[in-house]
């Protein structure tokens, strides 16, 4: 099937239309009852994670990847979160549920973190994972670039989500050696 160029485009420019909509004030323009309802639907389905991925040409042989996620079987209230957050993608599941995710950092650092901290969580695990996540965020100012801030990013992650049966593909020990309970 052959497509119009203009078709074919319409995701780019959808979302350079989301990002020119969202100026310096794009909080201010939720209103208050959606923004409690969203931080209220991902205190109970959200997860804040960052995964580790070995790259052979990085100086330090490991990418930090942030990343934000919701995942339903309704469409409906993930599409009205990517529409008013003004960022991320929306895929489908090969288990038929849908996922909502923001890993471009730029856009956690400027959309995920500020909305979350102005509507905030109710439960103790979900506000301790976005504190140790904003932690995070906050050494990739360069310092996750160093031996001292990705020992400290590794370590803080290690923390993130925590139970019962919780397996990570990279831990502490792939990337040094060693045990992280050697380090505390």
């Amino acid at each position: 099937m052959i497509m119009p160029k203009n078709l074919k485009n319409r995701d780019n420019q959808q979302e350079r239309l989301q990002r020119r909509y969202m100026s310096t004030n794009w909080l201010k323009q939720i209103p208050d009852k959606v923004g409690f309802y969203f931080a209220g639907f991902a205190d109970g389905e959200g997860s804040f994670n960052v995964s580790l991925r070995n790259k052979q040409d990085y100086k330090k042989k490991w990418q930090v990847c942030p990343c934000f996620n919701v995942s339903q079987r309704d469409i409906t209230i993930l599409a009205k979160m990517k529409r008013y957050l003004g960022c991320g993608k929306i895929k489908k599941r090969k288990d038929g549920l849908y996922m909502y995710d923001v890993s471009n950092f730029e856009m956690i650092k400027e959309h995920i973190i500020p909305f979350f901290q102005k509507f905030g969580f109710q439960s103790a695990s979900k506000k301790k994972n976005f504190a140790i996540f904003c932690q995070i965020a906050n050494l990739m100012n360069g310092e996750h670039l160093t031996d001292k801030g990705l020992r400290e990013i590794i370590l803080l992650r290690e923390k993130l989500n925590v139970g019962a049966g919780r397996k990570r593909k990279y831990c502490f020990e792939d990337v040094y050696g060693e045990s992280s309970e050697t380090i505390r």
